[in-house]
């Protein structure tokens, strides 16, 4: 995923919990929120109370090589922000992908083949 596709400013995280859609299942909430780019912009969130940092990076990490290795099979346009919930810290790989993929599919992001 390259730099200019993060979100990074609190000031676009704001925007996208403000006027948010927002789903959730057991690992994860997704926020989204269409923006004026032909490309999707992602955050990833990982609270302290999941854990200590090496747990949270972690999370982070599963987060991010999920949406990376995925992202061709979601529509572009949008901004997007993972939200990690405390059963995160104790999932697979696998687990992580697979929630993250209902999420997409609940929000209608995944592209038509």
């Amino acid at each position: 995923m390259k730099a200019i596709n993060r979100l990074r400013k609190n000031e676009d995280f704001r925007k996208v919990y403000q006027k948010k859609k927002s789903m959730a299942n057991r690992l994860l909430v997704i926020y989204i929120l269409e923006n004026k780019y032909g490309y999707n912009r992602t955050g990833f969130t990982v609270s302290k109370k999941i854990g200590k940092s090496v747990i949270r990076n972690r999370v982070k990490r599963l987060l991010r090589e999920s949406y990376r290795l995925n992202e061709k099979r979601i529509l572009p346009g949008y901004d997007i922000i993972f939200v990690a919930r405390d059963m995160a810290s104790k999932a697979t790989y696998k687990e992580i992908e697979s929630a993250m993929l209902h999420l997409f599919k609940k929000m209608k992001l995944v592209k038509r083949s």
